[in-house]
């Protein structure tokens, strides 16, 4: 099964659900889907008989600041474990409105990384049956994982967050 079945199969039996796709550096399909249609992309790629992505590998937040519109990502990554084969489907929020459909009537493993993403980039999974902190306190008021926030004390000149994909260290020396 090659991307370029999997990519005919799913326009045949689920037409117009994805936005564009791409092969990963890392050489795996990657699927980009409107989050009002994610879940049920998802729920056709576990269910479809010859596509059969039934394992649900991760779930994770990712944080896009520059991405107006689109700065929140939710990323799923599947595996069809009898033929091999791997896939990452993503969708993109609003950082204003950042809720998506949970999945976890699809797969149960998805309760404990719907936690963690919320927890960590504010992402809020609409029917989660316990969506609540499971790493932070209860009373943390910001979600540490987004870029918006400094990776090291200002005052050390030993670090520069530029080199993590973060700006507000213009024209300070490090060396």
């Amino acid at each position: 099964m090659n991307p370029e079945h999997i990519l005919a199969r799913i326009e045949e039996r689920n037409p117009g659900v994805l936005e564009s796709h791409h092969i990963a550096y890392d050489g795996m399909l990657t699927l980009i889907t409107p989050r009002q249609r994610a879940w049920e992309l998802l729920k056709f790629l576990r269910d479809d008989e010859v596509l059969n992505f039934h394992f649900l590998t991760t779930l994770c937040g990712i944080h896009y600041p520059d991405d107006q519109g689109r700065e929140l990502c939710v990323m799923y990554q599947l595996h069809n474990w009898p033929k091999k084969v791997r896939l990452r489907v993503k969708t993109f929020l609003p950082i204003e409105e950042p809720h998506i459909a949970t999945v976890t009537d699809l797969w149960a493993t998805a309760n404990w990384m719907e936690r963690e993403t919320y927890d960590f980039f504010g992402v809020v999974f609409d029917g989660h049956p316990n969506l609540k902190r499971i790493l932070n306190v209860e009373d943390l008021e910001v979600f540490p994982l987004r870029k918006e926030y400094r990776l090291e004390d200002g005052t050390r000149t030993d670090k520069d967050d530029r080199f993590f994909g973060r700006t507000g260290n213009e024209g300070r020396r490090f060396d």
